[in-house]
């Protein structure tokens, strides 16, 4: 007689609170029809309060998931709860990909790999450049951050309004990172080659306040991790003065790409077909 157990297909959750505007089990929805895989994918909303039981039965093998991602505000604690974090999750202190193996709950972070990975496919040789400005130092920084150091930045001008956090990430970082109130903004982006937005600003159609990026280096790169709407106030300012840019929407692609070898056993592919799905998803809902 068969084991039901053996033939269960893998399950994997995105948990949040709120969740219901998560858009990560349409994009590993589309995967798993795309390469004919059993599994599945949905949001889970978990209140903060209920976090840490939800996790305990991940851990404890009560619950029928084999892992799955996590975001706001659950990334810290994901990370406080995993029995294992590999060393890029530690530097950062968050996690958004959780795993089962080897009886153990492990915890990852692929948000700086998708970082990364758009801009590889948006515009080749980005990481050329030496000279950065981040404008923000909230928690979507920290994978930004790590992503451009290890891709070679060695001027990483982070601008905050509160000039404290900044330094707290000077402090994780290391000596590439240098802080800076937001009214030093227009000093640092003289001659620098890449600009990236990793707050609020900008998103759901809220105002942005102008930026002047005439004073950047010819040729550099601007983008946002903010991906609605697609193009941003800050790519459109900065597309109005001649630069380059890269919207977000690729970064939440290819951050997916990890966490789905890790539970179902294949890697997808980030097509145009996913990108205009995600695009026209977030169009019906503008």
């Amino acid at each position: 007689m068969n084991d039901s157990r053996e033939t269960k297909s893998p399950a994997a959750f995105v948990a949040g609170y709120p969740i219901k505007h998560s858009r990560s089990p349409l994009i590993h929805g589309y995967w798993l029809r795309q390469l004919g895989l059993a599994g599945s994918y949905g949001p889970v909303e978990v209140a903060p309060g209920d976090f840490a039981d939800f996790i305990g039965k991940l851990k404890d093998g009560t619950s029928h998931y084999c892992g799955g991602n996590v975001t706001i505000p659950h990334k810290e604690a994901a990370f406080a709860l995993a029995d294992r974090r590999d060393d890029r999750c530690a530097e950062l202190g968050a996690a958004n990909t959780l795993y089962k193996a080897e009886g153990l709950l492990h915890a990852t972070n692929t948000d700086g790999y998708g970082f990364s990975r758009n801009l590889d496919e948006r515009h080749p040789g980005w990481d050329k450049a030496r000279k950065a400005v981040v404008l923000g130092a909230g928690g979507a920084s920290r994978a930004v951050i790590q992503a451009l150091r290890d891709r070679g930045f060695t001027e990483i001008n982070v601008v905050n309004r509160t000039v404290a956090r900044a330094k707290e990430l000077a402090d994780r970082f290391g000596v590439a990172i240098a802080p800076h109130p937001l009214s030093a903004l227009d000093e640092v982006m003289q001659g620098a080659e890449f600009f990236v937005n990793t707050t609020s600003l900008g998103m759901d159609g809220e105002a942005a306040p102008p930026i002047r990026f005439a004073g950047l280096a010819p040729g550099a790169l601007v983008t946002d991790i903010v991906y609605v709407p697609l193009k941003t106030p800050f790519l459109v300012q900065a597309e109005a003065e001649g630069m380059a840019t890269v919207d977000g929407l690729g970064m939440l692609l290819h951050q997916a790409v990890p966490g789905f070898v890790l539970w179902f056993g294949a890697t997808p592919a980030v097509t145009a077909e996913l990108r205009d799905l995600i695009i026209a998803d977030m169009e019906s809902h503008a």
